[in-house]
């Protein structure tokens, strides 16, 4: 799979589905085909931002950046280290926010992977989770992603209780299907103050165009 200028991608019209058992690996896996990404579909983000999501920066932030990720996309890993470096370039006029977007069709570990960030989220301890799973992302399996609990400081009896909430699972779900409202048919998929970004996010394609946009400059961010 290439880098840059590609997406993991799944069908556009996919709906997820999951089994609520118990343990990490009891649920039916995601169905989907692999598809090129669709370039040019200007969507608008159908979900707005609420306190129940993921966000780096303030509610005054001029500009939110907003990603569909998945763990283990090799894209997303690349990302993860463009949006560390435009969050420490630009500070507080921009707010990050992070949904998932597992494609576990290609993706075996991505969606307990998921859980563990959610899971983490609820000793709030997101970040370090969210850091660490990218660190690792060859690294994703259940024991493994017990260690990174472990290693951020976690009560792990909380934690592994916390890991098989239907709670958590409904969330990622939700993350999911919000995505395929809003056009996401791949990751990382942007969107910038609910605009969909499509234009180059690689090297320094995704800042120049945010630094624009906080110089005022008019900008089609979907063409």
């Amino acid at each position: 799979m290439e880098l840059h200028n590609t997406q993991c991608s799944v069908n556009p019209h996919f709906c997820p589905l999951h089994n609520t058992g118990k343990s990490l690996k009891n649920r039916e896996e995601y169905t989907g085909v692999r598809e090129k990404p669709i370039i040019k579909m200007n969507k608008q983000l159908k979900n707005p931002v609420t306190k129940w999501d993921h966000i780096i920066g303030t509610k005054t932030a001029l500009l939110q950046l907003l990603e569909y990720g998945d763990y283990q996309c090799p894209s997303c890993s690349e990302s993860h280290l463009v949006i560390k470096e435009i969050l420490k370039q630009m500070g507080e006029n921009v707010a990050f926010v992070f949904r998932n977007f597992p494609l576990t069709d290609i993706h075996l570990d991505a969606f307990d992977a998921a859980l563990a960030a959610e899971a983490a989220a609820l000793q709030n301890k997101f970040w370090e989770m969210h850091d660490l799973l990218y660190q690792n992302q060859a690294n994703l399996r259940g024991h493994e992603l017990f260690y990174y609990a472990r290693q951020i400081g976690l009560d792990m009896n909380r934690f592994e209780q916390d890991i098989q909430r239907q709670a958590l699972f409904s969330k990622i779900e939700a993350d999911m299907e919000g995505g395929l409202k809003s056009g996401v048919t791949g990751t990382p998929t942007f969107y910038i103050n609910g605009e969909k970004y499509e234009r180059e996010w690689e090297s320094n394609g995704l800042a120049d165009t945010l630094k624009t946009l906080l110089e005022g400059k008019s900008l089609i961010i979907g063409n």
